[in-house]
C-alpha cells in the first residue's frame, strides 16, 4: 500500500465499537490531568472586558483570513494575548475527568498544550511561555508561566521551516499534542479525532484575532525535531503539532 493510499485509510471513520481496543477508561485507570502542571511562578494577564473589534457575526467571517504581515511597531496587549489563549484552551467549567472549552473535543479530551513565543507584547519580557487553562475556569483570563529565553530573530525562523515572514509578528502560539489524554478514552482510535479538534482550536485563534482586529496565520510547516526540543517536549509523550503567528497588520 503507498503512503497516499495508507494516508487516505487514516481518514476513514471506522467502526468504534468494532475496533477499538480497550481502554484505560474502562479500565478504571485514573483519568489524566486537563494540563501540565506549572513549575515556574505564574504571571496573571490582564483580563479582556472588550468589546470586540468585529462584534457581528457575519462581519467576522468576512474578516477572517490568512495575514503574513505585521506592524512590528505594534506590540499585542495583554488583554488581547489573554483573550486569544482563553478563546482556544480556556477551561469553561468541569465534569469528572472531562473539560468543557470555548473549541469542541471529542470526548472533551482536549489534548493540547499551548506554548508562546513572545517577541513583543506590553509588559511581557520576550521569551518562551506556556499557557495554564486551569486558572481561568469561570473567567475570560489567562495565567502564563516564563519557561526560557528565546533568540525570537534568530530560532523562529528555522522553527517555521524558513517562514520568515512568521519572525515579524510579536507572538507565535505553539500547540503541542499530549496523545495519552485521548487515547486514555478512544486508545488507536484516537488520532484521526484528535487532527479534527486541532482544526477547531485553530480555527478560534483566528476568530478571536479578527474579532480583536488583528491577523493571524495557522501554520503547518514546521521542524518537528526542533521544535519539540525548542519547547522541551519529548517528541513522543508530547510533541508539536500546529503554529499559528498573531499580530497587528501593517
Amino acid at each position: 500500500m503507498s503512503a497516499i493510499e495508507s494516508n487516505r485509510r487514516f481518514m476513514h471513520c471506522p467502526s468504534f465499537k468494532e475496533k477499538m481496543a480497550e481502554s484505560d477508561q474502562s479500565k478504571e485507570v485514573a483519568a489524566p490531568p486537563f494540563h501540565n502542571e506549572l513549575t515556574v511562578d505564574p504571571i496573571t494577564l490582564t483580563p479582556f472586558k472588550g468589546p470586540l473589534h468585529c462584534p457581528a457575526y457575519e462581519d467576522l467571517l468576512d474578516k477572517r483570513r490568512s495575514l503574513r504581515t505585521y506592524d512590528t511597531d505594534k506590540p499585542l496587549t495583554q488583554e488581547q494575548l489573554s483573550f486569544l489563549l482563553w478563546s482556544a484552551q480556556g477551561i469553561q467549567f468541569t465534569r469528572g475527568h472531562s473539560s468543557f472549552r470555548p473549541t469542541p473535543s471529542g470526548g472533551a479530551r482536549h489534548p493540547f498544550e499551548t506554548y508562546i513565543a513572545v517577541r513583543f507584547v506590553s509588559g511581557i519580557q520576550p521569551g518562551l511561555y506556556r499557557y495554564v487553562p486551569q486558572s481561568d475556569i469561570g473567567e475570560k483570563k489567562a495565567t502564563i508561566g516564563r519557561i526560557g529565553d528565546l533568540d525570537y530573530e534568530n530560532e523562529i525562523g528555522p522553527m517555521l521551516m524558513g517562514q520568515t515572514w512568521a519572525v515579524k509578528a510579536p507572538a507565535v502560539l505553539f500547540y503541542t499534542c499530549v496523545p495519552y489524554r485521548a487515547e486514555w478514552r478512544y486508545v488507536d482510535m484516537a488520532h484521526r479525532v484528535m487532527l479534527i479538534d486541532l482544526g477547531h482550536l485553530g480555527q478560534n485563534v483566528m476568530f478571536s484575532a479578527a474579532g480583536l482586529g488583528l491577523g493571524s496565520c495557522c501554520m503547518a510547516a514546521y521542524d518537528q525535531a526542533l521544535c519539540d526540543k525548542t519547547l522541551g517536549v519529548d517528541g513522543i509523550n508530547e510533541y508539536t503539532v500546529y503554529a499559528v503567528s498573531v499580530g497587528a497588520a501593517k
